[in-house]
């Protein structure tokens, strides 16, 4: 049975659609559908519910694509044994980020990856923050990106950036007028009874702004809730209050002035972005190396017009023996 068949027929699984396992893999639908056929006849077994909307796994087809990822799982580990002992840096590197990250940001990382390492098929797909941590956990992501990482038995964070959050209002706002005036900051205290567009409740972001807020004694009042930064981003543009992000998830439109920014006076409000990664498992070369490059500043790499550094490979290795 090919190799290729199993890919395949995982990347249907985890997509639970035809369609959108045929774009990841760059290939004719038609060339998915026989591939999982193939493998059916093969078994004389149905694997895939088809007449289920989203498509669904039966319980044989459950069983299988569970032992085929741990096939694939190990031969992708295998080979990136082998190519270690060869010092070469190939193969495919899949990563899951939350979308905050920034599009543009990760554009540029991945861009300068693919001309230092161009034989590395690399691919970043964007997820809430819990489906970052499934993808992880099930071996679909080697490295996941997001803020507020959680260490766990089986998952290790290796810090990546701290992004101080500002408080961000329409251009027309009463606050906006301090920057027109001069000032770039404001104190926490304008927050009291301000409409406010927050997070939903679920999402560790939510909890520690909500946390530092009952510390500094202020209670905006909150009208919307949103799940990701580009919905808040949305609700502050269309005037209906103020929120609290990272200016780096909405730098596009604090440039072209849909949106304005200040600085929060006496406080220090972070959010930390971090890599996580299977606790026991060895990060494979293209990881490794793609986790270095985050590291480096954008700015400089353009700049030197080069990929990304590489004398602090040492200090990596230590830095990720120290996270597991």
């Amino acid at each position: 049975m090919s190799f290729r068949n199993f890919e395949l027929f995982c990347e249907v699984a985890e997509c639970c659609s035809f369609s959108k396992a045929a774009d990841r893999r760059g290939v004719s639908q038609s060339c998915v559908s026989q591939a999982v056929a193939h493998i059916e006849k093969q078994l004389s077994v149905e694997l895939i519910n088809r007449s289920h909307r989203p498509l669904a796994l039966t319980p044989a087809g459950q069983r299988y694509f569970e032992g085929c990822r741990e096939l694939l799982t190990g031969f992708g580990r295998l080979e990136n044994e082998v190519r270690q002992l060869a010092g070469r840096v190939t193969g495919r590197l899949r990563v899951a980020a939350i979308y905050s990250v920034g599009l543009l940001q990760m554009d540029s990382y991945v861009h300068y990856f693919e001309e230092a390492f161009p034989d590395v098929d690399v691919r970043v797909e964007y997820a809430h923050p819990e489906r970052v941590y499934e993808r992880v956990r099930s071996n679909s992501a080697e490295i996941g990106l997001l803020s507020f990482p959680e260490e766990s038995s089986d998952i290790a964070a290796i810090p990546w950036q701290e992004q101080q959050f500002s408080l961000i209002v329409h251009p027309d706002h009463l606050l906006a007028k301090r920057v027109a005036d001069g000032y770039d900051s404001a104190p926490v205290e304008v927050l009291e009874g301000e409409d406010y567009v927050n997070f939903t409740s679920e999402l560790r972001v939510r909890k520690q702004l909500d946390l530092w807020l009952r510390e500094a004694g202020v209670s905006p009042n909150v009208i919307h809730e949103f799940d990701n930064v580009e919905q808040i981003r949305r609700a502050v543009e269309d005037g209906v209050g103020v929120a609290l992000l990272p200016e780096a998830t909405v730098a596009r439109s604090l440039e072209i002035g849909t949106l304005v920014s200040l600085r929060l006076e006496n406080v220090e409000w972070f959010r930390p972005l971090g890599v996580i990664h299977k606790r026991n498992r060895r990060l494979s070369n293209a990881a490794d190396r793609f986790v270095e490059l985050l590291h480096d500043d954008l700015s400089s790499l353009r700049d030197a017009q080069q990929p990304f550094r590489t004398n602090r490979a040492g200090n990596r290795d230590q830095e990720l023996n120290s996270s597991t």
